[in-house]
């Protein structure tokens, strides 16, 4: 998979603008009318259309400069943790159509248009919400889909718009001369039949619900917003063609850590005495029970680091690490000779130098 900067031909230092006017030179240079029939115009458009969705997507294209495209959740393999993206023709125009808004390529370039004849059926999305013990080991999972598939006995036709084309065309008079348009038909909505024929329960789309278990495997470390594409469990077309599944990652909130990309915070209160003399504590971890040193003498706000005690990165052996922000305890209610012991240690302890200092907020 090629890096996107190389796609638009851009820096990774340029601004969204110069983004935006390199994917509208690709976009028109490869545009499917301007290339009819050509496999690599239209392999070459869908790449751009990728590159363009995460480069100008601020939130996504700080993930790919850190991850690169597994960041994105576009992995090398088919059907794994990958396809992030996940464009075709239709995502392209629907999505991208309006970048040329208000130029004169705007009747050639969106508008609406949408590529003719649907070769699969819709996509589903679903939820699928991970603690953070299996996000740190990965684990695999059981789903359960409902999918409209094609009934049994249903019969179709050629629709007599299209011709079973599933597209209708026009000629259109354009800045760059007479070209020819195609869109969807709006009569089989794309797909070239119609349905002749079927049995008695089933809707006039030729479709039934059914279920269907899926296992996938969840890779270690994602974390919400992240997404993996499983290929072909998605919803049919009239073809029997199906949709990608497209399963989003989502956490749930854990009783003690608070999570910050790899890394995991944790809030430790101790007693005066352990704060005073220091101490060892057994502290809770992703992976199990953990002995922490507190140190004699430490400060409440300290923040204590436990390397590689976080969560693991995408595809990678490194993990980050586990901050522990220490809190010591001040009792509200003491004894009388707790007190006194106490009263007694003030002439001891020396007074605070610096006592006032600027917050960093």
């Amino acid at each position: 998979m090629r890096d996107f900067y190389d796609v638009l031909g851009v820096s990774k230092s340029a601004s969204n603008d110069e983004i935006k006017k390199a994917y509208r030179k690709l976009a028109l240079k490869y545009h499917p009318d301007k290339n009819p029939g050509s496999a690599e115009a239209e392999k070459n458009f869908k790449e751009a259309a990728e590159a363009y969705s995460i480069l100008s997507d601020s939130q996504k294209k700080n993930q790919y400069d850190q991850f690169g495209h597994a960041g994105v959740g576009m992995g090398s393999q088919g059907g794994g943790f990958g396809g992030g993206v996940h464009m075709d023709m239709e995502d392209i125009f629907s999505q991208f159509g309006d970048i040329f808004g208000g130029s004169p390529f705007g009747d050639i370039f969106g508008g609406g248009r949408q590529r003719g004849g649907r070769s699969k059926g819709a996509d589903i999305r679903i939820k699928l919400t991970l603690d953070y013990e299996d996000i740190n080991k990965g684990i695999e999972k059981k789903i359960k889909v409902k999918r409209s598939v094609v009934a049994d006995g249903v019969q179709f036709t050629n629709c007599s718009t299209c011709g079973g084309l599933g597209q209708v065309t026009k000629i259109a008079n354009t800045v760059l001369g007479r070209m020819q348009q195609t869109s969807v038909c709006p009569h089989c909505d794309g797909n070239g039949k119609i349905v002749g024929s079927r049995p008695n329960g089933v809707g006039p789309d030729g479709m039934v619900k059914k279920d269907k278990t899926i296992n996938i495997k969840v890779p270690a470390g994602v974390e919400s917003g992240n997404y993996m594409t499983v290929e072909g469990q998605g919803n049919e077309n009239m073809m029997g063609n199906p949709g990608d599944l497209l399963v989003v990652f989502e956490e749930k909130t854990h009783q003690y850590f608070v999570r910050d990309s790899e890394n995991i915070f944790i809030e430790l209160t101790i007693s005066y005495p352990d704060a005073v003399f220091g101490s060892k504590v057994e502290i809770p971890t992703l992976d199990g029970k953990s002995t922490l040193k507190i140190p004699s003498g430490i400060q409440s706000g300290k923040l204590l680091r436990m390397r590689g005690k976080g969560f693991p990165m995408l595809r990678s052996s490194s993990k980050g690490d586990q901050i522990v922000r220490v809190v010591v305890d001040t009792p509200a209610s003491l004894s009388r000779q707790s007190k006194k012991i106490i009263e007694s240690l003030k002439s001891e302890l020396s007074p605070i130098k610096n006592p006032f200092s600027k917050i960093d907020l």
